[in-house]
């Protein structure tokens, strides 16, 4: 068919999908498989060149929706006619997609036809722990149904709340099983603290640069937001206290450890300072932590240091294990998880055991913390590439972390390029750049951008920018 070799060197500048996804461009071009032929399946293309089936499948998805295959169920994949209407021959044909927060909420998840998403706030399929994920699926196979037949519990899978409760008390954090329920990830966390502590009518407070998800559940339930400047340091202080102040907030929502977007990591002078706050003007502190598990340095926990008292705590396993498998936790006061947890029943039932137990076998075998080790390493090599690419082209940096997804860059005044501007040209191109926007409370097409390191070493970026670059210095 064709002769395929994977690079993965630590310098190299596209991913393992971009290479399959480029032969089979230049195999299809080069008239090697002509329409209509059959390709391999995922699993024996896999098995072939030694690549993880999600990174094929990865492949295969974007070279269905770029026209290069079709895909039939029972038929597997074939060569694409190059006559029809969606071929890559007909470049014309494919419409960048407009840049809204509707496609930014829903589409961009299944929007294959963006080739590089620098943008997204997840890992590459190819970094993800397939072995772990495999060996699990394969233990649950042998669960007896009638096992995992029901509901389940309403506080979720009680053995992966005990290991919930027992990897907290060693980061300092000591609750008891009845202090966790179990949630389909941290943003439906979110939405159930949400449903359950606030009121149309209430004031919050959220950082800015905000978690951008977070700002359109806010305003479905109908609460005001204040917003509190974010500094390298963590939260500031004077803003803080100011805001809580003058507008009597009843939560603040804040991102302890590798915030999103900026990447930053709250000190622990400041995690006092903000628990001190929330002490004498009597909020709650909602306390968003999915990135725990890809920090290298040692940073405050404020549930830990407040005893889970006005901490509402929540974790999860998206980053380190699959986007896919939506299962988070919240631990809290054991009378606050009792109130969630009816408002988890309230509004669907319980979360799914089968995840439930999936994830408990991926962390209890024993390749989990030698995966996070390693992720940690490659997110590493990948700040420190891009960084590079970012000095080369004048962006400031917000924080250097060396560590977690993201990092938060400001555009040259020289490029007189506004953020919303830029990302739309990049979509142009098949690049999604994450504008300053997305991360408002009020939408301001401010100058910054979030960079997913992982996504964002592919020199396709890095042309269209300098591109960009040298057309506003001409």
């Amino acid at each position: 068919m064709f002769d395929f070799q994977p690079v993965r060197a630590r310098n190299q500048g596209s991913t393992l999908v971009d290479q399959v996804v480029d032969v089979y461009a230049a195999a299809i071009q080069n008239r090697q498989l002509r329409p209509g032929m059959a390709v391999p399946s995922v699993r024996e293309f896999a098995r072939k060149y030694g690549v993880s089936t999600f990174t094929v499948a990865s492949a295969y998805g974007r070279l269905v929706n770029q026209g290069w295959l079709t895909a039939r169920p029972g038929a597997g994949y074939r060569v694409a006619p190059q006559g029809d209407a969606h071929a890559p021959s007909e470049p014309a044909s494919w419409v960048p997609p407009r840049l809204n927060a509707s496609w930014l909420l829903s589409d961009i998840f299944a929007d294959h036809s963006i080739a590089i998403k620098s943008g997204g706030g997840w890992l590459p399929g190819e970094w993800l722990n397939e072995e772990g994920l495999h060996q699990a699926l394969r233990h649950l196979g042998r669960v007896p149904a009638l096992r995992i037949a029901g509901y389940g519990h309403p506080y979720g899978y009680a053995p992966l709340r005990d290991t919930v409760a027992s990897g907290l008390g060693a980061h300092g954090l000591d609750v008891t099983l009845d202090q966790v329920v179990l949630t389909q990830g941290v943003t439906h966390g979110l939405d159930l603290v949400i449903r359950t502590l606030l009121r149309p009518g209430d004031t919050v407070l959220v950082e800015h640069p905000c978690y951008a998800n977070l700002l359109p559940m806010l305003r479905l339930a109908g609460v005001r937001m204040v917003s509190v400047p974010r500094t390298a340091d963590g939260l500031d202080c004077e803003a803080l206290a100011q805001a809580a102040q003058t507008h009597r907030p009843r939560a603040l929502f804040v991102n302890t450890v590798l915030q999103n977007p900026s990447g930053a990591v709250m000190s622990m002078s400041n995690a006092f300072r903000v628990l001190q706050l929330a002490e004498q003007q009597e909020f709650w502190v909602i306390e968003d932590d999915i990135s725990r598990e890809l920090v290298t340095t040692s940073a405050p926990m404020l549930a830990a240091l407040d005893g889970a008292r006005r901490v509402v705590y929540l974790g999860g396993f998206s980053k380190v294990i699959s986007p896919s498998v939506r299962v988070g936790y919240i631990a809290a006061h054991r009378d606050l998880v009792r109130d969630i947890a009816r408002t988890k029943m309230a509004v669907g039932l319980t979360s799914p055991e089968i995840m439930e137990r999936v994830v408990h076998q991926v962390i209890r075998e024993g390749r989990y913390r030698a995966h996070i080790a390693r992720t940690r390493e490659r997110l590493a090599q990948a700040h420190a590439v891009v960084a590079q690419h970012m000095d080369a082209l004048g962006l400031t940096l917000w924080a250097r972390p060396h560590a977690g997804l993201f990092l938060w860059a400001r555009l040259p005044d020289s490029w007189a390029c506004s953020a919303n501007t830029l990302a739309e040209a990049a979509l142009k191109d098949g690049i999604w750049l994450a504008p300053g926007s997305y991360f408002d409370p009020d939408e301001a097409d401010i100058p910054w951008m979030r960079f997913n390191v992982a996504y964002s070493q592919a020199p396709q970026l890095w042309r269209f920018l300098e591109q960009v670059r040298q057309k506003k210095s001409a």
